[in-house]
This record gives structure tokens, sequence and C-alpha cells, in this order.
């Protein structure tokens, strides 16, 4: 099968073409610049020049591919202007499903996020979680319209579009979004921490499981990939264990998290994308545990060990220089 990606260049649809190279599969990917296309290429991918907001160029790229992977996003949170976030989680997942349409290619896998399931504080997230309503930040509502959005368009269409839902995806090479907590107690002497618990899977489980649903996936059908569960005491002493730090903690109530909230928008940053926002406190407040056991059972998909993964950061950081000497 011929497959076609989008986001090739990222940190998960990169992995998911080095999946795909591995087992001989021949892939396209969408480039947007000189940059992405080095890098797919690097990868082994034939890149192909291209935009999601060009519905056109777009499916003359996948003319003739068996699959697309619809991964491209943004994946911030706490964006002072949303606009983008809208533009390419929402319109951009309408854009690729059409597009496939035009092309001729009758199956998409959509890459949404766990974050799109909205479950109820407390619960445990499941693909038929009702949705309480409410979104926690614009990311989580675009990656939630971006999910509808696709799947209508391929019902009106009348292809099969596959969703998964991967939870906090972690692995070698990330160093943004919640990687940035990992970093922060890896190399804090003295770490500033409240009680948690989110939901991990790693990187290379995360692209097998997008085959696995290219492959094995019913249409209209969401998939959640999420391997572990962590509290962020237990995922702190794994950090300690691996690494000797945080040497310090300081746990913070969280009734005096939620009640700081407000003052995180002053937490400088990008000029595109602050440090810190109430956005993402209130998302750390509400915490996430998902059940990734229907990809176990329907697709096939095996979880490593949480520790493995954490194992294979810690040496990706240490062999970039990126931590500090254990005793430090």
């Amino acid at each position: 099968m011929t497959s076609f990606v989008t986001g090739g260049s990222g940190f998960v649809g990169g992995a998911l073409i080095r999946t795909l190279v591995a087992e001989g599969e021949p892939v396209r990917a969408l480039a947007r610049g000189p940059l992405s296309a080095e890098t797919v290429r690097g990868l082994g991918a034939e890149a192909v020049a291209g935009d999601l907001a060009d519905r056109g160029s777009l499916a003359a790229a996948m003319r003739g591919c068996d699959v697309v992977y619809h991964v491209a996003g943004v994946n911030r949170m706490c964006v002072r202007d949303p606009t983008e976030l809208y533009a390419v989680n929402v319109d951009g997942a309408a854009a690729a499903v059409q597009a496939a349409a035009d092309a001729g290619v009758g199956r998409v896998v959509v890459t949404s996020s766990s974050a799109a399931i909205g479950e109820a504080t407390g619960s445990i997230g499941t693909e038929e979680s009702p949705h309480r309503g409410t979104f926690l930040s614009h990311y989580e509502r675009s990656k939630f319209l971006g999910e509808r959005a696709a799947r209508v368009t391929g019902e009106e269409r009348g292809i099969d579009v596959v969703t998964v839902n991967p939870s906090s995806v972690q692995g070698p090479g990330r160093t943004t979004g919640s990687a940035r907590i990992l970093l922060y107690a890896t190399r804090a002497r003295t770490a500033v921490l409240f009680e948690t618990a989110f939901s991990i899977v790693d990187v290379d489980d995360c692209a097998t499981g997008h085959v696995l649903a290219a492959r094995h996936g019913v249409a209209g059908e969401r998939y959640l990939l999420s391997g572990a569960t962590l509290t962020m005491r237990s995922a702190i002493g794994m950090l300690r264990a691996a690494t000797g730090h945080p040497r310090r903690i300081v746990w913070i109530p969280r009734a005096a998290v939620r009640a700081s909230a407000p003052l995180a928008r002053l937490v400088p940053g990008r000029a595109d994308d602050a440090a810190l926002c109430p956005a993402m406190i209130r998302t750390l407040l509400h915490g996430h545990r998902y059940d990734g056991s229907r990809a176990t059972r329907e697709l096939g998909l095996v979880y490593r060990p949480a520790e493995d993964t954490l194992d294979r950061v810690i040496g990706w950081y240490r062999a970039r220089g990126m931590l500090p000497e254990r005793g430090t």
C-alpha cells in the first residue's frame, strides 16, 4: 500500500513515516517548505509540495495512494491568538478528507487527540465517554471540532474515516508541550509541583496504532491510544530513580494553584505562545486518565511499559547534554 502523510516532519508524523518505511511501504509526505521536505526525505519518504489550504494541489499529491494519514495539526495550549488552531485543526482536517475523496482515496486515518474525548473530571475516559459539554482550552475545542468535521465530511463523501486519539505522546525527540514538565523536573534541584494524573503513549506505539487503525479500524469509529496513566508522584518517583532529580519537591495545594490560574497569563513566552496560561493550569488540574484497551482488543496494539519510554527519553536527553550530572 502507498501511504500519504500530512504532518510528516513533526514528532508523531515522523515516527509514522519511520514505521511505514520499516515495513517496506512506499510513503509520500506533504511538505510545506524546503526544511520539511528535507526532513521527510531523510525519513525515507517522497516529499510532495503542497498545503492544507490548497485542496487542489493536495488532491493531486494524494492521487494514486491507498490510504491517507492526516497527522498535521497545531499542538499548542497557550496560544495568544487561536485563529491558526482552528484553521489547521478544524478546517485542515475537513480539507484533508475532501482532498482524499477528490483523489479517489477510500480511507483516511485522522489524528485527533485524547483531549477531544471531553471526559468528566475524575472519570476514566473511553471512546464512548459522554462529553462534559465544556472545553478546557481552545486546543481541546479545536481537536473536538476537527474530529467531528473530518467524520462528517467522510460520511458526505462516502469514504472511510477512522480516528485515533493519542494521549500525551512521549518519546525521544520531544521537548515541547507536556514534555516541558519532564524536562523541568529532571533539571531542577527543587521542583514546585502539584498533584494530578496524566496518561501517556510511547511515540512508536502511537505510530503503530495509526498503521493498525488503517488496516483494521472501523469507519466512523475512534480509537484511544494510551498505554499508561501516571500520577505526578509516581512519575516523579520514576524520574528521581533514573536521574537523581529533582532533589527536593515542594507540593503546592491544588486550591492554591487554582486560585493563581488568572495570573498565569503574565508568564512570558514566545510572541505567539505563552510559557504558561490559565488553559494549561485548568488542563493540568483536571488531569487525564484514559483507557486505551480498545486499540489492543480490536486493532492488536501492544503497549510498552512506561518505564521503557522514560528510559529512552532520558537517554536521548543525556546524549544531548540536556540533563545535569547525578549529584549536581
